[in-house]
């Protein structure tokens, strides 16, 4: 190529530059910076600028993280008002203690960064399992409506729990509860008692429960999917000393639509358990009272007494027996010179 053709085609080209409206020096550094990244390739420099400009152009097509989480709420709209409640407090949360939280694009965000705000938001190992899945929730919409490629959160590893040797009940314990149950305001929770600890019912699941779901002809409780903490419907077994319990309490001339629990349950249950010598706030009293206690005396007694965990893991209604071989594996047969809280 002459000296004048290359005059020409550098002239040509300071035109080209200028008349994009960019400073020539800038473009021509940026040319070179695109061509260093392609090895000198032009093919390749192009494939990089068609590329990003994709790129570009999906990350324009997101949404706020604030905005996620809304939608993620409505999405949940239909579940339980617990499940809903702890969501929206978990996602609060979240957006208090990491500053920007709620501005920030959810197409931009890395896994590293959910790592860190789940650590900064939350203290204990329970609590961050619970933002991570939380968290998992917000951006599985987003990836569902298009906001964003992929879900950060899976690559997030899952905060490890180290589950604690659970309470449960004496035998001396269980006479009295059930005593006192007996005798307050003349047995109206007696029920109510006698199936979280023969049936291992949630306190959560038995404030929900009617006569119409006890089966005691063929032998079963019936907890209902919209009843249950997990969401899926359950058939607990009523063992001997459930039935004795049933068949004393109810009356023929029930409604199937009454609840097994009185009116103001919960502040009947509280003041039953202070009258049988649990009080005190938990954590701070050794004789307060633990929610699920009744929950884990039941398991404890299965255990032993069956030595099945898929049976089990049916009866409590959890995904897998792992929780159970972790929480009941080292109390398993803790009762075996006992008489059996389970068999009549």
């Amino acid at each position: 190529m002459t000296t004048n053709d290359n005059k020409i085609e550098e002239v040509t080209a300071m035109q080209v530059l200028r008349s994009t409206g960019i400073n020539v020096l800038e473009a021509a550094l940026v040319a070179k910076e695109v061509l260093t990244a392609a090895h000198g390739s032009l093919r390749i420099a192009h494939e990089c600028i068609v590329l990003g400009k994709k790129e570009m152009e999906r990350r324009r097509r997101t949404v706020s993280f604030g905005r996620a989480a809304e939608a993620a709420l409505e999405e949940r709209a239909g579940r339980r008002e617990r499940t809903v409640r702890d969501f929206r407090y978990i996602v609060s949360r979240l957006m208090k203690k990491v500053e920007g939280l709620s501005k920030k694009r959810v197409r931009a965000v890395r896994s590293e960064e959910c790592a860190e705000w789940i650590r900064q938001a939350f203290d204990t190992p329970s609590q961050r399992r619970k933002a991570r899945a939380v968290l998992s929730g917000v951006f599985s919409t987003a990836v569902r409506r298009g906001w964003c490629a992929e879900n950060p959160v899976q690559r997030v590893p899952m905060p490890r729990v180290v589950e604690q040797r659970i309470r449960i009940l004496t035998q001396k314990e269980i006479e009295r509860l059930l005593d006192v149950a007996k005798s307050y305001c003349g047995g109206i929770c007696l029920p109510a008692v006698a199936i979280m600890l023969y049936a291992g019912v949630r306190p959560s699941e038995v404030a929900r429960l009617t006569w119409g779901q006890v089966h005691e002809e063929a032998g079963v409780i019936n907890i209902l999917p919209e009843h249950s903490k997990t969401g899926g419907g359950r058939q607990v077994t009523i063992r001997p000393p459930l039935e004795k319990v049933l068949t004393e309490t109810r009356r023929r001339d029930v409604s199937a639509l009454r609840r097994i629990c009185p009116p103001n349950w919960a502040r009947h249950w509280t003041a039953l358990h202070r009258a049988a010598g649990w009080r005190g706030k938990k954590g701070e009293s050794p004789t307060a009272w633990q929610p699920d206690v009744l929950r884990h005396t039941f398991a404890t007694h299965h255990l032993a007494t069956f030595r099945n965990y898929a049976e089990l893991q049916l009866e409590m209604g959890h995904r897998s027996i792992e929780l159970l071989r972790t929480r009941y594996i080292a109390i398993e047969g803790m009762y075996g010179r006992e008489k059996s809280l389970l068999v009549g």
